[in-house]
């Protein structure tokens, strides 16, 4: 079959792909806070946090509409506070956002401000942005086609690196700190640029398989704060203004930045990156010994001085432990699914937390503590359920200390029994601090690296039975992570000024001590670790994480005095802007809170999708409420074989358990075919039925069964024509199904899981009105093939029908490649494919499309099929349909945003093609191989 989505439905996928549908239970109360920018969402007990973020938008707004515009609308914010995962986002279609409220441990990713003040700062500006780029031809698109007409239009002409470039500007502007205050934000292109790596703009736009390339956000960065530091405030609000209008039709934004800049794109670009380049000019020059990406190397632990572990994450291979012994390592076990990559070690073992989704909710899911045992490479799950982070041994491995965020987004310190995983203390936190990577320093005292309520950070010392806490720094906006105990001495990694570097700080003395003896010029000093006489670290390079080691002999502590302002990078603008430093100046707001209802605004249609899927051509009228658990949609289909018009309305609700459906549609000129003749009627469809979803992944595996059924009433109503050849018929029938799939993780180059599989099951029978069954499997059963990343699958099919239907179900049969499908009585199917990379071009045309990687399928197909009766004659039919090929694939990137794969495929028939065609040789493109 020919098939064409339009890029209206490849954008879509985006903003579909980071919601959850139905992902909170039943049980949740919500409530509302409501401004005329933002109406806050949130569940009980949360309304703190959400009085805060209604005040930091509502004051804000104004100060910041100048830079962008002033067009506004109202924009409902939903905060989650019962997921794992720290991440927010703004979307059209529909125009919601998400805060997802859980901070992450690590301060240099993204700041140690108040999570949900970084996110209300970030986000709200991704608001402003879409309320002012509904403007020309945008707006026309959003007239014709909803929000999601908006979202193709914007997405067309204002690149994503300029929405998250902008977005961190301001969280810069507005706070003391953000991610262009961090080094650590830079390091990506700060090693590129020490290993004279000179890649193409759309190789830094797009990535690669094969070489480590920073995402578009410092990118987006280094391009806007270049702009307002040379060009003033607006320089971005008129850029921006005429691209999203279409102004100049072709390449919009590249015309406005020349029109307003007086510099072409390509001389302003590279000014830009010259910019920071030159900010960055005492790194140290590199020669990497490989000229492709070789691993991230984190986390090292001394097992004894001539042996470590550490955690091994490579293109070609999902993260394992390894363990070096010399110059010799060996693979210890993969880690299970995380949020991040941190363990720690003690006495033989490692513990980390792992990530698990909830049974069926989706905005619910924890952070479980496993421990590993390096010696046997069994792993066993500590704790069930909870929301664990950071967690590490005691010095006697007999108790483990985490950080515990519950829903009520407080921090808090567990200490955990090591064997059973059962509490054994809450440590009291009354200064109501944020904690991240705690350890033991005596049975009784814990050193970790703390936020406070403005977001200022300092070391620790915690009193495990009181939680009163000796601060042995000054509060300062320089992030700290990754602190290590040896002795009376911690060592951490800490800001100062343009490089994330090591210090050590005497507990006694609470006096910092910078490290000297350590090789110099390095981008970034992370993740410390001592044994009794060598100090492991690792730094980042365009290779990955490296881990780097030193002896203590070697080294030196000298008293150093901390600097407490993160370096503005030479953007003097962001200090010059009527909105610098606005969270200085914010006030407490107490806003009024109402209940906020699940039925409110439960249709909400915010888009009308059209889609070419030939022969089907449709148009779809989408719906969807802000809480995402009603969905529905209006659609109309033009089948161009049969000629036939469809008009329907489906919908699904998510707010149980289980997902009910229910819809309908009326289809005019269906054609049937009896006897070598064609015949006509009309058809009324009617549905309902219920789905339960359950995400059972776990560990190194994700897995979820889907159990459904429904009911489907059918009425067939012939036209005039054939009345006194058929009667009208109605019949009703239940459509069962099982769906079960199961994977190991992928590595970026691994075309498929290493080991998956997947079995969909489907029954259909009627209760009422005419005789007919129909029962489907489907499988496939996927394997590691000769080389790493190749991949080795084995796909399985078997349909039977009554051989007297009296109902043509729909054919779902993937029938042999190469052939015309029909749907007969008995069908089964066995096929081989072997997927295999066969180069990584890295090169694109125009900003248009970008080859990423260009991958090869060659395969075997065989489908054995019979009926009875299928011809006018009453005669029956039995016969194989095999076919052996190849395809070619292509992995893309479009408009240096989307990713699209498609292929050519070629099929020898061995066998005639009964149902359609001539020859044995078919070519067919296959299009979308994916999206998203």
């Amino acid at each position: 079959m020919k098939r064409l989505l339009i890029l209206l439905l490849i954008l879509t996928a985006t903003f579909a792909r980071a919601q959850q549908f139905g992902g909170n239970p039943p049980s949740i109360k919500w409530k509302q806070i409501n401004t005329p920018a933002a109406r806050v969402i949130f569940s009980q007990g949360m309304d703190s946090i959400a009085q805060q973020v209604a005040a930091t938008v509502v004051q804000m707004n104004s100060l910041i509409k100048p830079t962008i515009g002033f067009k506004q609308r109202q924009v409902n914010i939903v905060l989650q506070n019962q997921t794992t995962v720290s991440n927010a986002y703004v979307g059209l279609a529909p125009f919601r956002s998400e805060f997802y409220l859980t901070p992450s441990q690590n301060s240099f990713d993204v700041g140690s401000l108040p999570w949900w003040q970084q996110l209300a700062i970030h986000e709200f500006r991704h608001v402003q942005q879409y309320n002012n780029f509904n403007v020309g031809f945008s707006r026309a698109l959003r007239i014709v086609f909803g929000e999601g007409g908006q979202a193709l239009g914007n997405a067309m002409t204002v690149p994503d690196w300029f929405f998250e470039g902008d977005a961190v500007f301001n969280e810069t502007l507005v706070s003391n700190q953000g991610r262009g205050r961090l080094p650590y934000f830079f390091n990506g292109y700060r090693s590129l640029w020490a290993a004279g790596k000179d890649y193409s703009w759309m190789k830094l736009r797009n990535g690669s398989y094969l070489d480590f390339t920073p995402n578009h956000y410092p990118l987006g960065y280094m391009m806007v704060a270049y702009g307002r530091e040379k060009y003033g405030d607006v320089f971005w609000k008129n850029v921006t203004h005429d691209a999203a209008a279409f102004k100049g039709v072709f390449y919009p934004l590249q015309g406005a930045i020349k029109k307003y800049s007086g510099q072409n794109y390509t001389v302003y670009r590279n000014s830009a990156l010259d910019y920071f380049k030159e900010e960055f000019k005492d790194d140290a020059r590199v020669k990497l010994k490989s000229k492709h990406f070789v691993a991230d190397e984190e986390y090292p632990a001394y097992v004894n001085d001539t042996t470590l572990i550490y955690l091994r994450n490579t293109y070609s291979h999902v993260p394992k432990f390894v363990i070096r012994e010399g110059s010799k390592e060996r693979s210890i076990a993969v880690q299970s699914v995380t949020n991040d990559s941190y363990f720690n070690y003690s006495g033989g073992k490692i513990i980390y937390s792992s990530y698990r989704p909830d049974l069926r909710w989706g905005c619910r899911n924890y952070g479980e503590l496993r421990v590993l045992d390096i010696a046997t490479g069994r792993e066993r799950l500590l704790t069930r359920k909870t929301k664990y982070f950071a967690p590490s041994f005691s010095f006697d491995n007999k108790s483990i200390v985490a950080v515990d965020v519950p829903a009520t987004g407080l921090s808090r310190l567990h200490v955990l029994d090591a064997q059973s995983g059962r509490l054994l203390n809450t440590i009291p936190n009354p200064d109501h601090l944020f904690y991240t990577y705690p350890k033991f320093y005596s049975t009784d005292q814990l050193i970790a690296a703390v936020r406070n309520t403005k977001g200022e950070m300092s070391l620790a010392l915690i009193d495990t039975k009181t939680g009163s806490n000796t601060y042995l720094l000054p509060f300062s906006y320089g992030p700290i992570a990754f602190p290590q105990v040896k002795g009376d001495t911690v060592y951490f990694s800490r800001t100062n000024g343009k490089n994330d570097e090591l210090f050590a700080v005497d507990i006694k003395t609470r006096q910092a001590f910078s490290i000297s003896g350590v090789p110099k010029g390095l981008i970034g000093y992370y993740q410390p670790n001592l044994s009794t006489s060598k100090l492991a670290f690792t730094t980042f390079t365009a290779n990955g994480y490296q881990l780097k080691q030193v002896r203590l002999d070697s080294i030196k502590l000298e008293s150093a005095e901390l600097s407490t302002k993160p370096s503005d990078m030479s953007i003097a603008a962001l200090e010059q802007d009527s909105a610098s430093h606005f969270v200085d100046n914010a006030k407490p707001q107490q806003f009024e809170e109402k209940k906020y209802s699940k039925a409110h605004n439960l249709f909400n249609f915010h888009s009308i999708f059209p889609t070419l899927n030939d022969p089907n051509y449709s148009l779809e009228l989408a719906g969807q409420n802000i809480l995402n658990t009603f969905q529905s949609s209006i659609l109309f289909n033009y089948n161009r074989d049969e000629g036939y018009k469809q008009f329907g309305y489906q919908a699904t609700y998510g707010g149980l358990f289980p997902y009910l459906s229910a819809g309908g549609s009326y289809t005019v000129d269906r054609r049937g075919f009896y006897k070598g003749n064609s015949i006509y009627y009309n058809e009324t469809s009617l549905n309902g039925g219920v789905t339960l979803p359950f995400n059972f992944s776990e560990g190194r595996h994700f897995t979820r069964l889907s159990v459904g059924s429904s009911v489907n009433y059918s009425r067939n109503t012939f036209h005039e024509a054939f009345r006194s050849m058929f009667k009208d018929t109605y019949y009703t029938y239940l459509s069962n199904s099982i769906g079960f799939s199961n994977q190991t993780q992928q590595a970026r180059q691994q075309i498929n899981p290493h080991f998956a599989q997947s079995i969909n099951l489907n029954y259909k029978t009627t209760v009422f009105g005419r005789d007919a069954k129909q029962f489907l499997a489907v499988g496939a059963l996927y394997f590691p093939g000769i080389s790493t990343n190749h991949s080795l699958v084995f796909n399985g099919a078997y349909q039977h029908k009554g051989q007297n239907n009296a109902v043509g179900f729909s054919n779902d049969f993937p029938f042999s490649y190469g052939y015309s499908a029909e749907s007969l009585d008995d069908m089964y199917r066995m096929a081989v494919n072997y997927h295999f990379p066969i180069a990584y071009p890295d090169g694109g045309f125009g900003n248009l499309i970008y080859l990423m990687r260009l991958r090869g399928n060659v395969f075997f197909d065989y489908t054995h099929a019979s009926a009875a009766n299928i011809f006018a004659n009453g005669a029956g039919f039995e016969g194989n349909f095999r076919s052996v090929g190849g395809a070619l694939f292509f992995d893309t990137k479009i408009f240096n945003q989307g990713s699209v794969s498609f292929g050519i495929r070629y099929s020898r028939l061995l066998d005639p093609d009964f149902f359609g065609g001539s020859g044995r040789d078919r070519v067919e493109l296959v299009l979308p191989v994916t999206i998203f």
